[in-house]
């Protein structure tokens, strides 16, 4: 049998180690006090629940990527959460039905996937978000959006990128103004997500109809322009996905930028007409997402949700949350009480024990001299 290295963790999995750990909690910290001022209170679900009430709380998600255990006491089956979206919407239509709507709750904590990918090879990440339970309407939108900014500005993040999508607008046009075959719906999905203007006038004529949406797709106002074309063709088919896009755009500030892709939906499989993704400068990959969604109550009807998460480990890994803490180091026989005032004051203390420790190696950059704090 193979001897598994003192240490070694699954793949995909890792240690966060100091200052890193620190950090993190310091950004998740930022990003929770944020949406806490907007009225988001905190909620903390368990990292793992019955696998039928994780992925049966969303409309339209799926059992895929779950980490699954038996339960030892009720025999049955137990998932890692891979999401923690799906167990606030729990929360929501249980423990928490009869609680005035809109309701506003907030959450971090770490989810684990069965499988990685390229772009992102850990199997663990941070995820931190808020969600307004109860509405999904553009005024909801409007509110999401703008605290997810605002939140990441609070943790430092400049350069921000908000790329909006309209996740179920080929099953509206499809339903309606451009009707497609039910086995053509997905190869249109596919090939508008891979932005293959060939492949997808060669599936049929009533394809091609939708190669406009591939145009419609880069920075937001030009983008829009030819979305609304498109619309007028259709005889306001889309009215109101046209006038919720500007409505959502226009609080947001300058300094954001705004980009347009209609018809993205990896990664919005839950979503329904309104989704959007965040980016910063720097960095590969999307860093957040949101969209409205609706939630399963248990008599099957579905109550209307607002949300966005946030997956901070490429700014943490960044140095983002980082800070430099005032460490003074405290000789034997030290002053304690006017130790516990510097503590006070926002100083870290490290203590000898021994009278032997070195309080530069313990990344100490000052001494306590009698009752003040000397630099080393």
């Amino acid at each position: 049998m193979t001897t598994i290295p003192p240490g070694l963790l699954p793949e995909g999995l890792s240690d966060r180690l100091p200052p890193q750990a620190e950090a993190s909690a310091r950004l998740a910290r930022r990003v929770l006090d944020t949406v806490a001022a907007h009225g988001y209170e905190r909620v903390m679900p368990p990292i793992a629940e019955f696998e039928d009430s994780l992925v049966g709380r969303l409309k339209s998600m799926k059992a895929q990527d779950l980490v699954r255990a038996i339960d030892p006491v009720s025999q049955r089956s137990l998932a890692l959460r891979p999401d923690m979206t799906a167990q606030v919407g729990r929360i929501a239509a249980t423990r928490l039905a009869a609680a005035p709507r809109p309701l506003r709750l907030s959450y971090a904590g770490p989810v684990i996937r069965l499988r990685a990918n390229q772009l992102r090879p850990e199997r663990e990440r941070f995820q931190v978000g808020a969600e307004l339970i109860g509405s999904d309407s553009v005024a909801a939108a409007v509110e999401i959006v703008n605290v997810a900014i605002e939140a990441l500005q609070a943790a430092g993040v400049t350069g921000i990128t908000i790329d909006f999508t309209l996740p179920d607008l080929i099953d509206t046009l499809a339903a309606g103004p451009l009707p497609l075959a039910p086995e053509e719906i997905e190869a249109v999905r596919a090939e508008l997500d891979a932005k293959d203007a060939g492949a997808l006038a060669a599936i049929s004529p009533a394809a091609a109809a939708y190669l406009p949406l591939i145009e419609g797709t880069g920075p937001f106002h030009a983008a829009m322009e030819r979305l609304e074309a498109l619309n007028a063709e259709l005889g306001g088919a889309i009215d109101s996905r046209i006038a919720g896009l500007r409505a959502i755009a226009r609080p947001i500030g300058w300094d954001i930028t705004l980009t347009l892709d209609p018809t993205e939906r990896h990664g919005f499989e839950y979503q329904n007409w309104f989704g959007f993704s965040i980016f910063a400068d720097g960095f590969t990959g999307e860093i957040g997402r949101g969209g409205s969604y609706a939630i399963i109550r248990a008599d099957g009807s579905e109550e209307p949700a607002m949300g966005f998460s946030l997956y901070p480990d490429p700014l943490i890994d960044a140095g983002f949350g980082g800070q430099s803490p005032k460490r003074l180091f405290l000789p034997l026989h030290h002053d304690a009480a006017r130790a516990a005032q510097l503590r006070a004051e926002g100083w870290q203390t490290i203590a000898a024990l021994t009278g032997e420790e070195n309080g530069e190696t313990l990344r100490c950059s000052h001494w306590l001299d009698g009752a003040e704090p000397r630099p080393y």
